[in-house]
């Protein structure tokens, strides 16, 4: 077996391919909204965009399904664009490679896009097959989840006619997902005047860089203990300050909000007369680096590399109020469920650092499922960067998903499951920004579970999905159309 087309469910896996090759990272709609909208409309489907971006297609039940409630199929249509640092790739322009590797289908150094690709699939091989048995269908496939959830955001009341929603977007087969964390977006900006650089001074120029590690999604993977560049890279930062004679010029890590951060580079003015000292202090770090994070990480690595003296640094008074914050900010996990202790309740992701040219700015996703602790962690975030001088803006909050036990789709698709697997799936919450909450608040009285394929390392270059479990989602996912409960 030589490409993914030759995969089965062949219906789904062929869609997946289609949208492997049209360039879809959040913020560039336009080509996937095209051609959604295009594939919609070539089937003889009601097809439309609504005012945000969305495509929603609208299928009619299959004759003597009238009576069943209606279905709303939902996922998201773009992907986090994220890249190994020497992998040439444009995701604007460029195609996804995706390739087998045993039971696993991986793109070569970037995101595979399966998260979620492989849920747009399915509903477009759904839309597609008209041997299927089930009651009136809607497509809602939204735009720009990865990057704050617009498009869930911007739906309209009235929009959808559906009384039940299946969101295509969880990542571990066999697991029915029925509640969700809540998030906010946490920005910190500081201004200030650069400090002139002269050669007189007596400085030599280092760029310092780590990087290496395996990242991955700040929700589903922030339990694992992986390293976070940022959080490393200042904790380095704030020893060699203290221990040579150097100063802060800028420095650069993480890309996206909801990705652990992979990669972080800072430049420094070094004493020419310590860069042999420093030079191994850097090699003595690594190792430490190492050492505590084995198993978790296997190929983090420092560098300290001679770069061109730039012409301007950080104040120091400023650097130290910037490294200081940064090394004391919450990150990672802060609190798990009290009655789900293997759960995740609460965490942060110091997900970008930007400082140079006059202007600091850190960006984090802070979750959590209860909304008085997501409070909480704003709260204590807020506080930790004000101390330093920084502006802190909070934005993009939303509830998380509450879970009802008694749902009535619930029932019937863990029946079905059951059926046709012999085992009970099992139900849980999940420490993720599902589009779920922020759709339910705009179309109340909805009915919804969320489940997919296995899937791992969303968010990173490592994001792969598992081969067998796209047949077993897709078969459930057929099976809960055709055993959808009856209007009441």
């Amino acid at each position: 077996m030589n490409t993914i087309l030759e995969l089965a469910p062949q219906n789904v896996w062929k869609h997946f391919y289609s949208l492997t090759q049209i360039p879809r990272p959040s913020g560039f709609r336009e080509p996937i909204r095209d051609f959604l909208l295009s594939f919609g409309k070539n089937l003889g489907l009601e097809s439309f965009v609504d005012e945000i971006g969305n495509v929603i297609i609208r299928k009619p039940a299959t004759p003597g399904m009238e009576n069943r409630k209606g279905l709303i199929l939902q996922a998201h249509s773009d992907m986090v664009p994220q890249k190994n640092n020497d992998t040439v790739h444009d995701f604007t322009k460029d195609a996804i490679e995706a390739y087998i590797d045993g039971d696993w289908v991986k793109a070569r150094g970037t995101t595979l896009g399966a998260d979620d690709g492989l849920g747009v699939a399915a509903i477009m091989a759904v839309l597609e097959d008209n041997n299927l048995k089930h009651g009136p269908l809607e497509a809602l496939i939204t735009v720009d989840e990865e990057t704050g959830m617009y498009g869930a955001f911007g739906l309209k009341p009235g929009t959808l006619r559906g009384e039940i929603l299946l969101n295509l977007d969880s990542e571990d087969e066999g697991e029915l997902y029925i509640g969700c964390a809540g998030g906010v977006d946490l920005t910190a900006t500081l201004e200030y005047k650069e400090e002139r650089v002269r050669e007189d001074d007596g400085y030599v120029a280092r760029r310092l860089t780590l990087k290496g590690l395996r990242g991955g999604h700040s929700g589903l993977e922030i339990n694992q203990g992986r390293g976070n560049a940022n959080k490393l890279l200042m904790r380095v930062l704030h020893d060699v300050l203290v221990s040579f004679d150097t100063r802060l010029v800028s420095y650069e890590g993480g890309n996206m909000r909801n990705a652990i951060p992979r990669e972080a580079t800072a430049l420094l003015l070094v004493n020419p007369d310590e860069v042999n000292d420093l030079d191994a202090y850097i090699v003595d770090y690594e190792q430490q680096l190492n050492d505590e994070y084995t198993p978790i990480e296997s190929d983090l690595t420092l560098d300290l590399e001679e770069t061109e003296l730039p012409a301007t640094a950080l104040p120091e008074e400023i650097q130290d109020a910037l490294v200081n914050t940064l090394l004391a900010c919450q990150d990672g996990v802060m609190r798990m469920i009290p009655t789900v202790p293997d759960t995740v309740e609460t965490s942060s992701n110091l997900a970008i650092v930007t400082i140079g040219g006059g202007k600091a700015e850190v960006r984090i996703l802070a979750r959590s499922s209860c909304d008085t602790m997501k409070e909480f962690l704003a709260d204590s975030l807020t506080s930790c960067f004000s101390m330093a001088g920084m502006k802190v803006v909070l934005s993009g909050g939303y509830s998380g998903w509450q879970p009802n036990v008694h749902s009535p789709i619930l029932h019937a698709m863990k029946a079905s499951y059951a059926q046709q697997f012999g085992v009970e799936p099992a139900v849980k919450v999940i420490h993720a920004g599902l589009e779920c909450g922020i759709i339910g608040a705009a179309c109340p009285g909805l009915d919804m579970i969320s489940f997919g394929p296995t899937l791992r390392s969303p968010h990173s270059p490592d994001e792969r999905a598992y081969i067998p479990s796209v047949a077993k989602f897709y078969d459930f996912l057929t099976a809960t159309l055709a055993n959808s409960p009856e209007k009441e």
